[in-house]
């Protein structure tokens, strides 16, 4: 089914039926107290308002989706990020998806206080990963180098070093190395981590004279770990039980943008030349101490990795109520079905010194040869035949069709997961438990 040629999007039947039931769902919303505040009645006429408004948004966007999208990006000429594609979409069908402005303001509530905007947002997301049309567009839209590192290249090109609050990036001898450097955290993710890392993947994707790149972690001031190195603790979990965690910013923007970039790497004007186009270099990954969580995935986003002895990898998402992102995607292909339940389901750490540890980690060295099992893991990635064969790796264990469909159910049930009943009362009971203010786990 089709609109009339130049008609608008959101003057279509079904566009008008999800603006009216918006504005019905505002209305009720407007008699009632915040969410934590409204009784059984109240919040069961919320319940069934928002229902029926998301139900209709699913209807329109099944048979409209594509259209929607070719009219923001104009014909997929116009490549928006996930925060413009939600912004456009809002003012071409009010009430399809909240304004960045209502955005905003949700963010900064409690999450006791939320209204659960994020899956309004999902929705509109899944269905345009899941199309054949608007979902590679938007991929290549957000594997596209950030405006941000743009401007700092000229600086790096310049100096050899650009220095970010959470990441430092230092190119020597062909290797872009990126140390992650949030030493009162132990380097545990928020939204300033996930786009400071992003502008960083790409600084080392844009420079010509960097052919490989390393992820470590920096020296920590954090009192259990002062004076040591440590890789990274996952999400912040006092931003996340704070509902500082943004959904587009950190949660699906870190899958979309800069883990993808990782495997894939850049888009750009030559994505559908016949040589490939897009810009890839090998990662290599140094693990210090512990890669926990997020941390674990960078680690299944690199083609080698490095651990000091002691060190360990650990998914817990699931204890935490959440989904670890596209972990669950590439940790099977790593280490087998039945060890991948192990790590995401029962939370099983794994470390250097275990049998499985072989299936994670390339090399174990003592704490003081890391530096040197960099270096000759450097010299083992600088080459041009390294580029062009893991580039065939990665299309043939993670093709981009198999991954934009991940993400589209991912966009959903991480949405659902984040506003669900457990995770609210872990929220509760870490904000008043004796783990409170710890900045992750």
């Amino acid at each position: 089914m089709s609109s009339s040629p130049g008609e608008p999007v959101g003057q279509l039947p079904g566009a008008r039926d999800v603006t009216a039931a918006e504005a019905a769902l505002d209305g009720i919303l407007a008699g009632c107290p915040t969410p934590s505040r409204r009784s059984p009645r109240q919040r069961e006429a919320v319940a069934a308002a928002r229902g029926r408004a998301r139900d209709l948004k699913d209807a329109f966007l099944r048979t409209y989706v594509d259209q929607l999208y070719d009219e923001v990006t104009d014909g997929r000429r116009r490549f928006l990020r996930l925060d413009g594609l939600c912004a456009a979409a809002a003012a071409a069908v009010p009430g399809l998806v909240p304004t960045p402005a209502r955005s905003d303001a949700e963010l900064l509530r409690p999450p006791a206080e939320k209204e659960g905007l994020d899956v309004d947002q999902s929705i509109l997301v899944s269905h345009v990963l899941r199309s054949d049309r608007a979902g590679p567009h938007l991929l290549a839209a957000m594997r596209r180098p950030t405006r941000r590192a743009g401007d700092l290249l000229p600086e790096l090109l310049r100096t050899g070093t650009v220095e970010l609050r959470s990441v430092r990036v230092e190119v020597r001898d062909g290797a872009a190395h990126l140390t992650m450097r949030r030493d009162d955290c132990l380097n545990a993710e928020d939204n300033e981590q996930v786009e400071d890392m992003e502008t960083a993947v790409d600084l080392a994707l844009l420079a010509p004279s960097v052919r490989v790149g390393v992820l470590r972690g920096g020296v920590m001031t954090h009192p259990r770990y002062a004076g040591r190195r440590v890789f990274s603790a996952g999400i912040n979990l006092k931003c996340l039980h704070a509902g500082r965690i943004s959904y587009l910013g950190f949660l699906l923007r870190r899958e979309l943008g800069c883990l993808a970039k990782l495997v894939h790497g850049l888009s750009g004007g030559g994505d559908d030349a016949w040589d490939g186009g897009a810009v890839q270099k090998p990662w290599i990954a140094a693990v210090d101490a512990f890669a926990i969580g997020g941390g674990a995935q960078i680690l299944l986003a690199c083609d080698r990795v490095i651990a000091e002895r002691g060190a360990y990898f650990s998914l817990p998402a699931a204890q935490e109520g959440i989904i670890p992102g596209a972990g669950n995607l590439r940790l099977g292909r790593v280490v087998g079905g039945r060890l991948s339940r192990q790590i995401v389901l029962a939370g099983q750490r794994v470390s250097t010194d275990e049998p499985a540890a072989g299936l994670l980690f390339d090399e174990v060295v003592p704490a003081d040869r890391m530096d040197a099992a960099i270096a000759r893991e450097v010299a083992r990635m600088d080459s041009p035949a390294v580029v062009a064969n893991r580039r065939m790796l990665n299309l043939a264990e993670e093709p981009q069709t198999l991954f934009r469909l991940y993400l589209a159910e991912f966009a959903v049930q991480q949405a659902r997961r984040l506003h669900s009943e457990d995770v609210l009362d872990k929220v509760t009971r870490f904000s008043t438990g004796p783990l409170a203010g710890a900045p992750a786990g």
